[in-house]
């Protein structure tokens, strides 16, 4: 998101690209792609972080891992605790939790896919989601994950009403920024992740 050194961040690069001051209403790890909101004025930046705040906007990721999960679907929640060197664990206890909806689909070719869907937005949130499944994706190292060129992570699908009119958006992973080369269209739903049957949760919990 921010530059470092003498790389320079996303939005550096978008305002070199449209010569305009732009405003980022929510973040993705470093080590993240996929689809990030930048608001172009402060007023519609303060809107679209009063929906991130009432979990408004509904966010979808994939992910790719190795270990078959106890159970193809599910619900992972738990408090989240900072542990060794900038990393995060999963608790028991929900206080305040991260809550995490996912499916995970076979490939038969050594590798799981998983489509997460975030209930809240904590640091780390879906890494140590996974993590705590035995799960960890691939290329990431601080979570145990297999090595591979990147994190196969990626924030594939939001939907949001703005304005009163129902916005979605949906931007599958490519082979050729890194990401694992696969055919997405063999997993049924990708193209309308909001479509799958994503259990009921009662309340949405805070950040």
């Amino acid at each position: 998101m921010h530059s470092e050194g003498d790389v320079a961040g996303i939005m550096v690069l978008l305002k070199r690209q449209t010569s305009e001051s732009l405003y980022p209403v929510h973040r993705l790890d470093k080590e993240t792609s996929g689809l990030l909101i930048v608001a172009r004025h402060k007023s519609a930046a303060s809107d679209f972080g009063r929906l991130f705040e009432a979990h408004a906007i509904d966010k979808y990721y994939l992910a790719i891992a190795g270990n078959k999960p106890k159970k193809k679907q599910g619900l992972i929640q738990g408090d989240m605790a900072k542990s060794r060197n900038g990393s995060w664990m999963l608790c028991k206890t929900t206080n305040n939790p991260a809550t995490t909806q996912f499916f995970s689909y076979g490939t038969g070719l050594g590798f799981r896919v998983f489509l997460l869907r975030p209930l809240s937005g904590k640091t780390h949130q879906l890494r140590v989601a996974l993590k705590s499944l035995s799960t960890p994706i691939f290329g990431d190292s601080r979570y145990g994950g297999a090595p591979a060129p990147r994190l196969m992570l990626h924030a594939m699908a939001l939907r949001f009403n703005w304005l009163n009119e129902p916005f979605s958006f949906i931007v599958l992973p490519a082979a050729d920024e890194g990401f694992m080369d696969y055919d997405w269209s063999l997993i049924d739903g990708l193209q309308q992740p909001w479509q799958q049957p994503w259990p009921q949760v009662k309340s949405r919990v805070s950040d």
